[in-house]
């Protein structure tokens, strides 16, 4: 996500390298390469001119701070300006006064509307908010089916009339079933066509103007750039919106929707799709997108989602084995396990500073060297994974294990001596940071477990807002390129 725009902005970054100050005549050569990044990223035009605009007259009028170089002070502006466009700040859904809240979504079809419609329901029985979902799409082949699927896998029930209902009387009759149950939300999932059409338009009209929703969320493609904007016009000018939710922020975006989408319409975005689970729904905060734009990882974030797995007594239990190097094999598997649920290892790693580097063939060794962990993890008896060090006094375990797992012995071994390795740092961890853990991916990505897998870099510091200026000092005594 974004890493042809964070390319592109980081060599902007270069053309101040070395400047005393920032001035008229150094900022240009800067500004002409964010101006060529935003246009490659697929960022609306106008949008684009007003940015670069802003920034100019900002970088012009900055006093400068001693200390703090003329390209650090520039990425800041840039930073502030990104958070600008975007939002500044994150908006939560609405919340009726008196329930229920209304929601309708809206959005051409292949946007993954229904199954951002399942997303936010999840999101929302998570906020102890009980939802009820209403499909009206009655003309794409098993679109109501999807989302009784979908409904099922989340517990939240789904109020539908079948397909030869009228979906303004669906939209009508799911609230009111909303009011006599008592519930707190209603979403209602509405028909989406290839293109904007006027059929589609006056329906989905004729909804909003029945239900009167308090929110009424357009869900976009990231990946359009440009087009997003279009759509975004054409929606708020005929419909109204208060939000966005952008969906497939996991692939290929270049970054132009997210730019694009509120200075158009004025509204915010509100959540961000970055998968294809169910859970894959995030609320949409500015700064921390411009910071992963940037370069600067998104550190807060990733903490959220570990919190949302980790079981805080079994975290303080985990921590005690560590520090007492009474750390296993299982207690091992355990964590792997629990960084899948957090989500995949490249959409992790990319939100760590300095990690948005990494390359998908790095990622892909990542992925493959822990799937080789787990395969010899497995291979394990109960006995030999609670206690390792059976295995470092015993070459027949090795080998069984290796022919178990489909590897070779010594993979096995290199997987054992890395793991006590690693063992014995945790126990020399202090409050003041964590010490090196070697070979827990390979110092990177490369190898717990064996293989010639090269080592990849790890988290990479940042001085007063310079991203890509590494920290030898600070990664060796803190060792999180290891994760």
């Amino acid at each position: 996500m974004f890493d042809a725009l964070a390319e592109r902005l980081e060599s902007a970054w270069k053309t101040l390298r070395g400047q005393d100050k920032i001035s008229q005549s150094n900022i240009q050569d800067a500004l002409r390469e964010v101006r060529r990044a935003l246009l490659e990223g697929d960022v609306n035009l106008q949008v684009v001119k007003n940015f670069i605009a802003d920034v100019e007259a900002k970088a012009q009028g900055a006093e400068v701070i001693s200390g703090v170089r003329p390209d650090q002070q520039f990425i800041k502006i840039v930073y502030d300006e990104l958070v600008q466009v975007m939002g500044e700040t994150n908006v939560p859904i609405a919340s009726a006064d008196k329930p229920p809240t209304i929601v309708l979504m809206a959005g051409l079809q292949g946007t993954g509307k229904t199954t951002a419609t399942a997303k936010l329901a999840l999101y929302l029985r998570k906020q102890n908010r009980s939802t009820l979902l209403v499909a009206t799409d009655i003309y794409r082949p098993a679109a109501i089916d999807q989302l009784v699927t979908l409904g099922k896998q989340i517990d939240v029930p789904v109020f539908e009339l079948g397909t030869d209902a009228n979906p303004v009387e669906i939209a009508r009759q799911g609230v009111a079933q909303a009011k006599a149950d008592g519930v707190d939300t209603v979403i209602i999932d509405t028909a989406g066509r290839l293109q904007i059409d006027q059929d589609m338009m006056a329906e989905l009209a004729k909804i909003k103007q029945t239900v009167q929703p308090h929110e009424t969320l357009l869900v976009v493609d990231a990946m359009t750039g440009q087009e997003a904007a279009n759509l975004t016009r054409t929606f708020h000018e005929q419909i109204g919106i208060t939000g966005a939710i952008l969906t497939k922020l996991d692939g290929d975006s270049r970054g132009g929707a997210a730019l694009s989408v509120r200075q158009i319409s004025g509204q915010p975005i509100k959540f961000v799709g970055v998968g294809e689970k169910v859970e894959a729904l995030q609320p949409f905060y500015p700064d921390r997108m411009a910071s992963r734009i940037l370069g600067m990882g998104d550190v807060i974030g990733f903490v959220e989602k570990a919190q949302e797995e980790i079981d805080l007594a079994d975290a303080e239990k985990m921590q005690e084995k560590m520090l007492s190097a009474k750390f296993d094999f299982s207690d091992f598997l355990k964590q792997m396990r629990l960084l899948k649920n957090m989500g995949s290892l490249g959409g992790l790693l990319k939100m760590i500073p300095g990690m948005n580097k990494i390359s998908d063939e790095q990622l892909k060794q990542g992925e493959t060297q822990l799937k080789r962990t787990e395969a010899m993890i497995n291979s394990m008896t109960k006995q030999e994974r609670t206690n390792p060090d059976l295995l470092a006094k015993s070459p027949s375990r090795r080998r069984r294990i290796a022919r178990g797992a489909g590897y070779l012995e010594s993979d096995v071994s290199k997987l054992v001596t890395d793991f006590t390795k690693m063992r014995t740092a945790m126990q020399q961890m202090s409050m003041g940071g964590f010490p090196g853990m070697p070979g827990m991916m390979g110092g990177g990505m490369g190898g717990m477990g064996g293989g010639n897998q090269p080592s990849q870099p790890g988290w990479r510091g940042y001085s007063a807002g310079n991203p890509g200026k590494k920290k030898k000092k600070e990664k060796k005594k803190k060792g999180f390129g290891t994760l």
